[in-house]
């Protein structure tokens, strides 16, 4: 440019290029400047088509536009609309403080975007071919809109600030040198995130990110799966939803709606581990629909994650982990076929007050849901289960479930312990089925009754004894403690006498399970 232009009387510089004048005339009326030529092969700034000098302006003249740029015409609001115009060289607004709105669709960046620091009211780039977007500690007042644009070199928004809304839908986002698609780790988002239908291939890492409203990645699909996280997003805060659900597909889909039957669906999927450990969450997180494809050492992280519900409604992943352990929900939302099977759910500290299950999920495999939850005996998911039943009402299935807790940890008990168990567990079901003692005391007072009246019973002392009355003798035999005036004076030899014996044994087996089952009751109550 000559030495000693400039923008303030209004003239564009005379080394301006035809198309870059047409520019500088459009920025000053505040009208869009476009250069597409009306063929869609043509136009289509991802392809291969060239686009030569009438249709391109240079990087530089695009940021004197927007840091310094001519006064607008009278009555008119100077702005940058453009359409279908390739920028070369870098455009570097690095530290700039930008006023003109900035709108550009279907154009094509030659050399990497370069924002950091730098400071816009609302800019929209849309359906744009961009080697890469440098813009950590990025500032808008409004929006930032990326949709449909495709990053080769990936994005980076570290420690952005966004005032209302940022858009992603349908971006194509590769990986960068280090691995990740985007990096917005500490990035601060007023109102919606919406990435919807994002295909991203490397890591997306939203690190203590805030998000005012609520995060959408319905229809995303997040591809990274030779390293360990595809979705890295710690300690990140959404003060409404999640959203890892489908989207609809279409003419007739709307964003940020669930898709209304009969609408062609694209679900969430993600190649690769998810963390959203110490995530704080207003509504909800929601899973509905999500296809998660994992390796052996990849899982869905949701350690300590605080959220009034938790829509588990996926599909079940055929390999890796899910943990749960110290997240804290209100509601868990589930269906049966969507959790992992044995030594791949973890829920130790997992804390939830209601559930809701989505179909049919009966008792049995809301069992095999908890032992499914440690490969080692832990009481802790047995006991949250049972208060939930017990809260909502359930009280049988409270008692199935805290049965099948002692179950389980007799299997990690020594051979005598074990042999006790089996024992408690025949009988009285462990104090949780009391009325089993009662069945067993009838069954061997009526054996015994039977049995005794054909006993020899000489007295011990003649004259000294009661009438012999097999009834009472075999009560007496079975009731420990309880004193009824036949044990004591007749004298029983051979196998009488190891009848009574056994007699005597099975009065203080019943006795025993019976008080420790009770004890467990009153302790429950």
């Amino acid at each position: 440019m000559a030495e000693g232009a400039g923008p303030h009387d209004g003239e564009p510089p005379e080394d301006l290029t035809a198309a870059e004048a047409g520019m500088w005339q459009a920025f000053r009326n505040g009208s869009v400047y476009d250069l597409s030529c009306g063929d869609t092969v043509v136009d289509d700034p991802h392809g291969g088509h060239p686009w030569g000098p009438e249709r391109t302006v240079r990087a530089r003249v695009v940021c004197w536009l927007l840091l310094d740029g001519p006064p607008p015409l009278a009555g008119r609001v100077s702005s940058l609309k453009l359409v279908g115009v390739r920028i070369s060289g870098p455009l570097d607004l690095a530290g700039g403080t930008v006023e003109p709105y900035v709108e550009m669709h279907g154009c094509r960046f030659e050399r990497d975007v370069l924002l950091p620091e730098a400071r816009f009211t609302t800019l929209r780039l849309v359906d744009c071919s961009i080697p890469r977007l440098e813009a950590a500690r990025l500032s808008t007042e409004g929006d930032l809109h990326l949709p449909r644009c495709r990053f080769l070199g990936g994005i980076r928004l570290t420690d952005a600030r966004i005032g209302t809304d940022l858009l992603l839908n349908q971006a194509v986002v590769h990986r960068d040198r280090s691995g990740r698609s985007i990096a917005a780790d500490g990035m601060s988002v007023g109102q919606d995130l919406q990435a919807e239908m994002l295909e991203s291939y490397g890591e997306l890492s939203l690190r203590g990110a805030t998000v005012g409203v609520s995060l959408s990645l319905r229809g995303a699909r997040l591809v990274n799966p030779h390293a360990r996280l595809a979705l890295n997003a710690p300690q990140l805060t959404v003060e409404r939803s999640l959203y890892l659900t489908p989207a609809g597909v279409g003419a007739h889909a709307r964003s940020g709606m669930t898709p209304a039957q009969g609408t062609r669906i694209q679900r969430f999927e993600c190649e690769g581990g998810v963390r959203l450990d110490d995530g704080r969450f207003g509504d909800a997180v929601d899973f509905e629909g999500a296809v998660l494809t994992f390796t052996d050492e990849q899982e869905l992280s949701l350690r300590r994650v605080q959220t009034p519900e938790l829509r588990f409604l996926g599909q079940r992943p055929a390999r890796g982990r899910v943990v749960l352990s110290g997240a804290r929900v209100v509601n868990l939302m589930d269906r049966a076929d969507s959790w992992p099977g044995p030594g791949r759910l973890h829920m130790g500290g997992f804390a939830y007050e209601n559930l809701v299950p989505r179909g049919p999920f009966p008792l049995t495999l809301r069992l095999r849901w908890v032992d499914a939850a440690s490969a080692e005996y832990a009481p802790e998911p047995y006991e949250r289960l049972a208060a939930v039943l017990r809260e909502s009402g359930a009280d049988e299935d409270a008692r199935e479930v805290l049965l099948a807790k002692q179950r389980r940890r007799r299997e990690s008990l020594p051979l005598a312990a074990k042999l006790w168990g089996y024992a408690q567990d025949w009988t009285v079901a462990y104090g949780y089925r009391p009325g089993r003692a009662a069945v067993w005391m009838a069954v061997l007072w009526a054996a015994g009754s039977v049995a005794f009246a054909r006993a020899d019973h000489p007295p011990l002392k003649a004259g000294e004894h009661p009438d012999w009355n097999p009834a009472l003798f075999a009560l007496d035999l079975l009731l420990p403690v309880i004193d009824l005036g036949q044990v004591g004076f007749w004298q029983l030899r051979g196998g009488w006498q190891w009848l009574s014996t056994a007699f005597i044994l099975l009065g203080w087996i019943l006795a025993t399970t019976v008080a420790a089952g009770a004890t467990r009751t009153l302790r429950r109550t």
